[in-house]
Parts: structure tokens; C-alpha cells; sequence
């Protein structure tokens, strides 16, 4: 019959079980948007977007979608969108006259303050039901886990990329066609 799987390693693939489902709970009540919150809707992959040109400010093209590990057209197209709500704006590099360096505007920036700031009262308010000594544990292995992701995002080759600035938060998609809001 089947052999039963035990030990450290099923202990480990359970954890990663458990943070799955939690993150795949997260995605489903981020993209609960109460009514007037924003008047654009951004999909996943457009906000992964966001987030890089965040990060990485006047990136090109090319290097974006090496980092999104996305298909220069798919990318060419997800910063079309984004430039056409105002929230992505393109410009002539300095270094090099044909290459095209992406930047957030100010309405992009102010976007992303606003769903964050939305997400974490959101996080918040759920996180409020648990007690003070279970949130100290929470933010114990919160912090575990995004040490451990920092250094697995660092160890992933991409190309010409930089490391993720490890100071600030960053929610990490699957590139999932999704709104969020």
C-alpha cells in the first residue's frame, strides 16, 4: 500500500501547507473591495508590476519582464494598461536612447498607499481576534518567513536584477489574473 510519510520533512511540507492556505486566503479577502475605495481596479499582474517599478525605479522593459520571468509582449502590455490609467509613466533612458525606463507616477504611488494601507486595517481588524500573545508569536514567525523569502528571492538568478529591498514588505504573486483592490 501507501507509505506513510513522517518526520521533519512532512512536518516542513505541512508548514507549507498551512502558509499556502493563509495566503490564498489573503488574496481572496484583499479583493473583497468595499464600495468608493478606488475607481480603478488593478489586476495581480499589474500590481506585481507596480511593485517592481516601485522598487527598482526606471527599470526598462526587458529588465522587468526578466524579473517577472514574463514574456516581453505580456509585459510590453500590463505597462500599456498601467500608463493608460495614469499610474506608470515611460521616458527615454539616459543611458541609452533606445531603451525605455518606467516609472511610477504620482497616482500610481498614491494607489499603492491607499490598497496597503487598506490591507493592513483589513489584516488588522481580522488579527484582532487573536490574543496579544498569539500575535507575538505570529510576528515571531512572520518574521521567520520573510527572512526565509528574502533569502530565496536572492538566490533566484534573474537577470541584471537587484535584491528585493528587504525593508519594506512586499506581497509576492503567481502572476494569476486577479483584481485586487
Amino acid at each position: 500500500m501507501g507509505v506513510e510519510r513522517s518526520g521533519p520533512d512532512q512536518r516542513l511540507r505541512d508548514v507549507a501547507r498551512a502558509m499556502r492556505g493563509v495566503i490564498e486566503l489573503l488574496e481572496v479577502y484583499w479583493t473583497r473591495v468595499p464600495e468608493g475605495f478606488s475607481p480603478v481596479t488593478v489586476s495581480a499582474p499589474q500590481l506585481r508590476v507596480m511593485y517592481v517599478i516601485e522598487r527598482r525605479e526606471g527599470i526598462n522593459l526587458r529588465q522587468l519582464g526578466a524579473e517577472l520571468d514574463a514574456a516581453p509582449s505580456s509585459v510590453s502590455r500590463l505597462c500599456d494598461r498601467l500608463e493608460a490609467i495614469g499610474f506608470v509613466r515611460r521616458s527615454s533612458s539616459t543611458a541609452s536612447r533606445r531603451e525605455v525606463e518606467l516609472r511610477l507616477t504620482a497616482q500610481g504611488r498614491a494607489h499603492l498607499d491607499r490598497l496597503r494601507a487598506r490591507r493592513e486595517e483589513r489584516l488588522a481588524a481580522a488579527l484582532a481576534r487573536a490574543s496579544p500573545a498569539s500575535r507575538a508569536r505570529l510576528m515571531e514567525a512572520v518574521e521567520t518567513i520573510r527572512v526565509a523569502l528574502t533569502a530565496a528571492v536572492r538566490a533566484e538568478p534573474t537577470e541584471s536584477a537587484e535584491p528585493p529591498d528587504t525593508g519594506v514588505q512586499r506581497p509576492l504573486g503567481d502572476g494569476a489574473e486577479r483584481r485586487t483592490g
